[in-house]
């Protein structure tokens, strides 16, 4: 088949793959996770397959129990810079929080990013969740979600009102006449809301995308209604195509009730994809990385998504569905990765061992074993029917689960006519086909000459 309509794939670089127990398998290298060749390795492969960008998820604290994982990440937007010197055209996503970062500093490092790029930088817009973050900036405690996304709305305006500051024909170059830029087309952001007060001019001009990609991936109530207002692209996590379905119509329709194109918000479900010659073999190969996992640590790890201790509970014993009481539904979920569990729980009664496994592939996310038929079926299916635009792939391991989807599901989904063969711009904006964003002093300024 052939489609005018042509999907997204990002590799979401988890540094040894989005399995929990993927550093204890021999086909990863945990000993290169702290080597910029083994990222830029990662990003020239899917550079290679035409995919639109490469993501990496961060936080500012050790969530993982260095006990039992391959814990420690390099800082992501120092790391992308690296990756950009050795790519071309890949876009390149991380996450920053607007709860521990101060706009203009933030401002400067991902317009920087977007220059050394050439155009290709996007940033992931979180709040951060986990509550141990708020010690390692000396604060007496985590702000709760409703104080953090109203800071996060104001980060936004911010920073985008820093990126615009300068108009896009500020810089005139005039050697003769001594003249380096308009300083009437340079303007103060003169920012102040309820969290945030950002007096200045930005110090460059536009970078070449206007602005980089904006991202999102929360999912509760105010994360969605946040996607709606801001978001260009939207990371998200389903296990069910209907609810994907449901995500998907809902967030487009209120981004249309803001007065936004709903082609320009672009839906990205996570998919971890373990790959065999047969079913038999992926299945094989996905209950090879499950008996490596530790339960004490998936435990843990539970906990932090459904916030009750099932240390004491019998692995073997079914996982109590009362713990999901106040998960709410897939349209209106206050707690969007509790919701997922919730789900598997009601649907398919494991047992807490079986829980574990469930979710050691990928935290939640898909995660699909068969051959590279049935994950391009799937893809297909959830592509064309309404439930995605593309997918955040997430390889169970690193670096071959991505050498086996690039291999084998990619060339698949060329010839079906659903993903590009050659790249057909050079930005971030252009993959995703995203407009460039108009500079607001610019058009204020339009607004202002046609008034008069």
């Amino acid at each position: 088949m052939t489609t005018d309509r042509q999907l997204h794939l990002n590799a979401f670089i988890y540094p040894v793959g989005h399995h929990e127990a993927a550093w204890r398998h021999p086909r990863t290298q945990p000993e290169r996770l702290f080597d910029a060749d083994y990222y830029q390795q990662i990003a020239r492969e899917a550079e290679a397959a035409k995919f639109d960008a490469v993501f990496f998820a961060d936080g500012p604290a050790l969530r993982t129990e260095a006990a039992y994982s391959a814990a420690g990440r390099l800082e992501p937007i120092t790391l992308l810079t690296a990756i950009a010197a050795a790519t071309e055209r890949i876009g390149l996503i991380a996450t920053a929080s607007t709860t521990y970062y101060e706009p203009y500093n933030l401002a400067r490092l991902f317009s920087s990013l977007d220059f050394l790029s050439k155009g290709r930088a996007g940033w992931n817009i979180v709040t951060t969740s986990t509550e141990i973050a708020a010690e390692n900036f000396g604060l007496p405690a985590h702000p709760d979600p409703a104080d953090r996304y109203r800071r996060a709305a104001e980060f936004v305006d911010a920073t985008t009102r820093l990126w615009d500051s300068w108009e896009d024909d500020a810089v005139v170059l005039d050697r003769e006449a001594g003249i380096y830029a308009d300083t009437d087309k340079i303007h103060r952001a003169e920012f102040v809301g309820e969290h945030l007060s950002v007096r200045g001019a930005f110090s460059a001009p536009r970078s070449p995308q206007g602005h980089p990609v904006l991202v999102q991936a929360g999912a509760s109530d105010d994360g969605r209604a946040f996607a709606a207002r801001h978001a260009e692209a939207i990371f998200t996590a389903h296990q069910l195509v209907e609810h994907a379905r449901a995500f998907y119509s809902d967030i487009k329709a209120g981004a249309a009730k803001l007065g936004r194109n709903p082609d320009h918000v672009v839906i990205l479900p996570g998919l971890s994809p373990f790959i065999g010659g047969t079913e038999a073999e992926a299945r094989a190969l996905e209950q090879e990385f499950n008996e490596l996992t530790v339960p004490a640590y998936g435990i843990k790890q539970l906990r932090g998504i459904i916030g009750v201790d099932l240390s004491g509970h019998d692995l073997d014993a079914p996982v109590p569905p009362e713990l999901f009481g106040d998960a709410g539904d897939v349209t209106s979920n206050k707690r969007s990765r509790k919701q997922v569990v919730a789900g598997i729980v009601e649907r398919e009664k494991p047992t807490l061992r079986t829980l574990l496994h469930r979710l050691a592939g990928a935290r939640g996310h898909r995660v699909f074993a068969g051959t590279p038929e049935q994950v391009a079926d799937t893809i297909e299916h959830w592509f064309t029917t309404g439930a995605a635009d593309g997918f955040n792939i997430m390889p169970p391991y690193y670096p071959g689960g991505l050498t086996d989807f690039v291999e084998s599901v990619v060339p698949i989904l060329q010839r079906r006519g659903l993903f590009r063969t050659e790249y057909s711009g050079t930005t971030l904006r252009d993959h995703f086909g995203l407009p460039r964003p108009a500079s607001r002093f610019t058009a204020e300024a339009d607004a202002a000459q046609f008034a008069s």
